[in-house]
């Protein structure tokens, strides 16, 4: 019989499977922003049972990355500093991509926020910009200079909360109650550069990362690194606890269809 591609596969293919999932591995060229907003911002932004983390910070992930397997795509994650029974983190905002399988992958398996968006950095010798482009607005773009080769610094540990969710056929709520998901990340980083320059946001009715204005540049670095993440759904919460912020991770037009 001939090959039937959408016919069964064993657990050893690239179906789902019943065996414990490896690490996502991946290698990336980036620019990182961290940036201070108004504190009162962040709280509007975060659903129960997050609260505000430590400091209000938002964190800018512009970059494009290689994965094991060999593909490569542009990436970005924006994310405000939160916490969670005291735990700290970052709640993503919004997590564009340049390609449909990273998009998928991340939405179905982790709750990732993702979006296809064109995602770009760029290097000239010490000039660098990357941007965030989607529905023909830029908006959000670094840019600046690099400026300074720092040390090395060990192995960067990073958590990550994200909602996973479906919502119900008959648009009534969800599908049963959203996870909490915990999203580990290890970034070991092999290029670490200061950048000197700026964060430039953009209005954008379907991306509205210029609602967190920047007030403060905390850090601007241009890195390489190899990274691998895992996650993990460490509760169950309320649908009503999450339903006023699933527009979030929409745009209009396909929340409302």
């Amino acid at each position: 019989m001939a090959n039937i591609r959408y016919a069964a596969r064993t657990h050893d293919s690239r179906g789902a499977s019943t065996q414990p999932a490896k690490p996502v591995r991946a290698r990336a060229k980036a620019l990182w922003a961290d940036y201070e907003t108004d504190p009162e911002i962040i709280a509007s932004v975060l659903p129960r049972p997050l609260e505000p983390g430590d400091q209000p910070i938002v964190h800018v992930n512009i970059g494009s990355v290689e994965m094991e397997s060999g593909s490569s795509f542009g990436i970005g994650n924006i994310t405000v500093r939160a916490a969670h029974d005291g735990v700290q983190g970052e709640y993503s905002l919004a997590m564009p991509m340049g390609s449909e399988a990273a998009v998928l992958g991340g939405r179905e398996r982790w709750g990732e926020p993702k979006k296809i968006a064109d995602c770009r950095v760029e290097r000239n010798g010490d000039d660098v910009v990357a941007t965030l482009t989607r529905q023909g607005v830029t908006y959000a773009e670094i840019r600046g200079a690099v400026v300074d080769t720092l040390p090395l610094p060990p192995p960067r540990e990073t958590l990550d909360f994200y909602f996973k969710f479906l919502i119900s056929p008959d648009g009534k709520g969800f599908d049963q109650d959203p996870a909490l998901v915990y999203c580990r990340r290890t970034y070991r980083i092999s290029c670490w550069e200061r950048v000197e320059g700026e964060v430039i946001l953009r209005d954008s009715p379907c991306d509205p990362i210029a609602d967190l204005p920047v007030r403060k540049l905390v850090s601007l670095h241009y890195l390489e690194h190899e990274s691998q993440q895992v996650g993990e759904i460490v509760d169950r919460v309320p649908g009503e606890w999450v339903a006023p912020f699933v527009h979030q991770r929409y745009d209009h037009f396909s929340w409302e269809s």
